[in-house]
């Protein structure tokens, strides 16, 4: 049977409404003729004998008089009209009934007319429908407006009346198209998780492979990265190679207004999946949904978000099976994911996807680059070391705004220097070139930039400099751009020298021109930060030694120390940062001259490269580890395809 959509019923009601009128009386639809006559005319039309029947209406209305079909071309002087379906009729306007019935009598008597004389009430027919059906018409349209949008909408996936389709899952199921696909080839870098994920891929193409040796399918994975990593790509990667149908939907699609449609969402999610199977179920930010449940009653522990998280529980690991459905989910807040969601059984692996490191950002690069007209000259390991801390979606920003910004000088390929100017204009903002400085002003943002310079150059643990310019960017009058190296652990000798030269720049202040600004809040949040990191959670104070006060409990309202532990860390962090402020201002007092220069070189041109400090302060004896990573990440990818071409030929 068809299903039963809206549009009959308005149809419907269509029908009926055009019926009545076609069919009511004194409708000008009902097919006969009519006109308007004077009452003289009336006279007239009854003394010759031309009138069937007459209707009065009350309250004063107007009479209609109906023709007899014989006299029909007398009355409206057309002889050769042909006779049409229904009767015509003549609206006549009359000042008193009695003079009207008088003459009707006289009438009678005299054998001139014939007919009936009725007496009705005064109305039109579609006003008298409209005052008998409109409310509860109007109430009929108001219930399924209503219903229609608490069921999501109006659509055919969800199938017409969709107040009965609430609790239904809003899955969607990925149609993979040939032009739209993606494999993991579009997916660079993240060589863990792709091998993980292409595990799960393996699962479900060939199961035997692993359950012949007595494993078992698992049953969820996790995808755990900060924002912009490529969780949801690696997803899509997944649904491009597997063979298998794929369900997407985000964590917020389970819950409602309604109690109980997140837990029936639940369920009729995993009876797709169990009749689809072997299949993929893709949940992308299930933190919506699967946060850590209230320990404490006033938190108010039975909403509908719990509801549904019990649901997901109880599919992903009750009593019921759920063989050949694999869940994959994605959040950048795993720490506060519920500890049952996280347990094995249920998602039985975590696959982290991290930051891309300088070996990865280079293949990501090469990836966002297929598109571009770039120039030959384009050196993608520079792209790669310049870009420290970015994100695959970062990264992918770059590409796109360096093209536009070699569309917009109406270049005929995308160079070295726009990749380099959509670097600044992400990390730094746009750049304000009608941002007006007094001279004072001007001086002050070179000295405090030529400190962070001067002092980043002769420490060792600092972060090698790149540029530094006194424009405004954004928010800020001045910036520097450092090549921070990316260590997997950091001793307390490289935080000491990091944060020596974020203090670098008030200090210059202090020192040449005798007076502090608000120039270095920036740096003094970055420096307070840091510290009660080193003193309060990594255990690098001399009064507090090796103790971790870091608390993950997310409902944990008292800090896990007393006030005189807090007492002592406020004391720790105002000797660590007086401790460095201080190094920084005997630097800059020994290298005062070569300060002077960078700070006047600034002045004269605005922007000034790490060759210009280079110059001024002589080679930094300190080099980079970035070079060295990215030749050593070349022979391990020589060293990879040596073994994948022997692989094959073993094969």
């Amino acid at each position: 049977m068809p299903r039963f959509n809206l549009s009959w019923f308005y149809i419907i009601i269509a029908v009926v409404l055009g019926f009545l009128l076609w069919n009511s009386e004194g409708s000008v639809m009902s097919g006969g003729m009519s006109k308007q006559a004077t009452y003289n005319e009336f006279k007239e039309y009854v003394e010759h004998g031309y009138a069937s029947r007459i209707v009065i209406y009350k309250e004063q209305g107007p009479l209609n008089m109906y023709i007899k079909p014989e006299h029909l071309g007398d009355v409206f002087r057309k002889s050769n009209e042909k006779q049409r379906s229904g009767e015509s009729y003549v609206v006549v306007e009359y000042g008193s009934i009695e003079k009207v019935e008088e003459f009707l009598e006289e009438q009678q008597k005299a054998g001139n007319f014939k007919g009936e004389l009725t007496y009705k009430e005064q109305g039109n027919t579609m006003w008298n429908i409209l005052i008998n059906f409109g409310p509860f018409l109007l109430l009929i349209f108001f219930w399924f407006f209503i219903m229609n949008r608490m069921g999501g909408g109006s659509s055919a996936s969800n199938g017409g009346m969709n107040i009965f389709n609430v609790g239904r899952s809003r899955a969607q199921k990925v149609e993979v198209d040939e032009k739209t696909k993606v494999t993991f080839a579009d997916v660079a870098g993240q060589a863990g998780a792709k091998q993980e994920v292409k595990e799960i891929v393996e699962f479900l193409k060939n199961p035997k492979k692993f359950t012949d040796l007595g494993g078992k399918i698992p049953k969820g994975a996790l995808l755990v990265g900060p924002p912009g990593t490529g969780k949801t790509l690696l997803a899509k990667a997944v649904a491009g190679e597997a063979d298998v149908p794929f369900f997407s939907m985000s964590g917020s699609d389970f819950v409602e207004m309604f109690v109980g449609v997140g837990a029936s969402r639940v369920r009729d999610l995993f009876r797709q999946a169990k009749e689809a199977s072997p299949c993929i179920i893709f949940i992308d930010e299930i933190d919506a949904v699967g946060r850590a449940r209230s320990r404490n009653a006033m938190m108010g522990g039975n909403d509908e978000r719990e509801n549904t998280l019990n649901q997901l529980l109880t599919e992903m690991d009750g009593f019921g099976t759920n063989s050949g459905v694999i869940i994959l989910a994605a959040t950048n807040r795993a720490d506060i994911l519920d500890k049952a969601l996280l347990r094995a059984g249920r998602f039985d692996r975590q696959i982290h996807v991290d930051l891309p490191d300088v070996n990865e950002r280079k293949a990501i690069f090469k990836v966002h680059l297929r598109p571009l007209k770039i120039d030959d000259s384009l050196d993608i390991d520079f792209l790669a070391r310049q870009t420290p801390g970015f994100s695959g979606a970062d990264i992918a920003n770059v590409c796109n705004e360096a093209a536009l910004i070699a569309a917009r000088h109406d270049k005929k390929s995308v160079t070295k220097d726009d990749f380099l100017a959509a670097v600044d204009r992400i990390i730094g903002g746009l750049e304000k070139k009608n941002k007006v400085l007094t001279a004072e002003e001007k001086r002050t943002i070179a000295l405090h930039e030529a400190g962070h310079a001067t002092i980043s150059w002769n420490l060792q643990y600092a972060n090698p400099l790149v540029k530094v310019t006194i424009v405004p960017r954004g928010r800020a009058l001045g910036a520097a751009w450092y090549l921070p190296e990316e260590r997997q652990i950091t001793t307390k000798e490289q935080m000491l020298d990091e944060m020596c030269s974020l203090l670098g720049g008030r200090a210059a202040e202090e020192l040449f021109t005798g007076h502090i600004s608000s120039g270095a809040m920036n740096d003094l949040e970055r420096v307070t930060k840091q510290a009660y990191g080193m003193i309060a959670y990594m255990g690098m104070s001399d009064r507090l030694p090796n103790l971790c006060y870091y608390n993950n409990d997310e409902y944990q309202f008292s800090k896990p120390y007393s006030e005189e532990t807090a007492r002592l860390i406020d004391q720790e962090v105002q000797k660590m940062v007086g401790e460095q402020y201080e190094r920084a201002k005997r630097i800059l007092t020994e290298k005062s001259e070569g300060h002077g220069q960078l700070a006047q070189l600034l002045v004269d041109r605005e922007v000034i490269f790490a060759e210009d400090v280079e110059h001024i302060f002589g080679p930094r004896p300190w080099a980079s580890r970035a070079d060295e990573i990215i030749e050593g990440s070349e022979e391990t990818e020589t060293e990879n395809q040596r073994r994948e071409d022997h692989d094959a030929e073993t094969k």
